[in-house]
């Protein structure tokens, strides 16, 4: 029986009189990977937190290869050998990929020379499947890329213990397969992998032991070969959870299979003066979901900006209706029915010193003319709150107080509200739980059921072959291939996610 690595015993963390850990406690093996399930506010952020010396717990204690520590820091645990890759990066955004991973290295001083540190980026960029630009600066990456970054960069610390905070959801099948291999080479040399994600068939797929959370306690803890997906989905929001979902033809609509979105021969350039979009082409009728699947990078950011009018087109043609909107401003798309659902909620898509009722009124504020009816807004607010099951306890307090999954609720809310002809919804569930990415996922069903084009933009390939009705691939500013769902597999998806050109 393997040796106990890790112990933490009896924690207690609270926060203005709440408790987020009560009574946890987690202990992981030499040589395994235990992961950490639970629902966003399940406690189990602040309990790694608490880990890495970003917190210090009110009670309880933590065990290191037996002997009790105490951080006072996050430098304090990197060098008793814990690491960890965080949901929410910790990167420097005006500084390069390599000045980034420089700032992680420790022992090597002010003497570091920068191409040592870019030869060590590229060889653990080949060895564990993860491309990054190491010259790029971070303000000009994706949020994946950021990501990827960040699993760099931890890694190339050799933790003993090694913390994961959804590291797959920016990787294609074959990349998750080679991180999976290289965590049990890890395993393997004797060192503990903390493993935290909500893609339940990857859990099952790569750890040994599952911890499950809920409110803030340890709800259960078991070995993967005596659990099934839905249990473990039961254990983490106490009732039963959709793991499949039907996707019913549209009714009574008159854009059903009408062409509401085509964009033809797209070029568009990237922050980097790089041809990011290289020729797109592509169609979404109403009725239908496009999903659009490839790694972070390829050219879908530009993409979606520039049906959104963020971002002008070098050349090429975007009509919504049939009417041409390549060089139309934001507002007339809005009016012709196009709304978007970005991907950086709390950057892109509210504004975070704004209440929750003038995030409500961003997009129609100027229907009124010169006059602003706040009480109209604020009905409207209430209602949408009411039908999106948007949990906060005030109307007029800042949205940035929010968790992610009601920022989302809230951004769903006032985009499908507006009766939108076409929905651009970019990683929709990006680090939601699972009982937030479920309703999430049908309330977009839900658009679709209802004659809706929905152009889908995801890197969880699982919710890309769940909810489209067509699939296509990208790689590098060009689409390899449309796929039907049932004609695809995971290693077909990402062959071609890795510029394997279909047909």
């Amino acid at each position: 029986m393997s040796a106990q690595l890790l112990l933490m015993q009896d924690i207690w963390k609270g926060f203005g009189g709440l408790w987020a850990n009560r009574g946890v406690s987690f202990d992981l093996l030499a040589g395994e990977v235990h992961a950490l399930l639970g629902e966003n506010g399940a406690g189990k952020s602040t309990l790694m937190n608490v880990l890495v010396g970003l917190y210090r717990q009110d009670r309880g204690r933590i065990f290191l290869e037996g002997r009790e520590v105490r951080f006072s820091s996050p430098r304090d645990a990197i060098r008793a050998g814990i690491g960890m890759v965080h949901q929410h990066f910790m990167l420097v955004e005006k500084m390069t990929v390599w000045e980034n991973v420089a700032l992680g290295m420790e022992g090597l001083g002010l003497g570091l020379k920068r191409e040592e540190v870019l030869r060590r980026i590229e060889e653990a960029s080949r060895r564990y499947s993860l491309e990054v630009d190491p010259k790029a600066h971070i303000w000009q990456l994706s949020v994946g890329e950021r990501q990827r970054v960040e699993i760099l960069r931890t890694l190339m610390s050799n933790p003993r213990v090694l913390v994961l905070d959804e590291p797959t959801s920016v990787l294609t099948p074959q990349e998750s397969e080679g991180l999976f291999r290289t965590l049990r080479r890890v395993r393997e040399e004797g060192r503990g992998v903390i493993f935290i994600s909500h893609k339940l068939r990857e859990v099952m797929e790569v750890a040994d032991r599952i911890t499950v959370m809920r409110g803030g306690e340890r709800v259960a803890t078991l070995r993967a070969e005596e659990v099934s997906e839905e249990r473990l989905a039961e254990l983490m929001i106490g009732r039963k959870l959709r793991l499949e979902y039907s996707k019913p033809s549209p009714s009574g609509s008159i854009l059903a299979r009408e062409e509401v979105l085509r964009v033809e021969d797209l070029r568009v350039e990237g922050d980097r003066a790089n041809l990011a979009v290289d020729g797109i082409s592509l169609s979404v009728r109403g009725g239908t979901i496009l999903g659009v699947a490839g790694v972070a990078g390829n050219g879908q950011r530009e993409l979606v900006e520039a049906i959104a009018g963020l971002r002008r087109p070098l050349s090429g043609r975007i009509y919504l209706l049939g009417k041409d909107i390549t060089h139309a401003p934001v507002r007339e798309r809005i009016a012709l029915g196009l709304s978007y659902i970005p991907a950086e909620r709390g950057q892109v898509g509210l504004v975070g010193d704004l209440d929750l009722v003038d995030n409500v009124a961003l997009k129609d504020y100027w229907k009124g003319g010169l006059s602003f009816d706040r009480r109209r807004f604020e009905e409207r607010a209430g209602r949408l709150v009411r039908e999106f099951d948007v949990r906060v306890q005030r109307l007029d307090g800042p949205v940035k107080n929010m968790s992610g999954g009601n920022m989302q609720r809230l951004l769903l809310a006032r985009e499908l509200s507006s009766d939108p002809v076409l929905v651009v919804a970019v990683h929709p569930t990006w680090g939601l739980d699972v009982a937030a990415t479920e309703f999430v996922r049908e309330r977009l069903l839900e658009e679709r059921g209802k004659g809706k084009a929905i152009l889908l933009i995801s890197e969880d390939l699982e919710e890309i072959m769940a909810l489209s009705d067509l699939i296509a691939v990208i790689s590098r500013g060009k689409i390899m291939g449309i796929l039907k769902p049932e004609e695809a597999d995971e290693r077909r998806i990402g062959l071609m996610m890795m510029g394997e050109r279909e047909g």
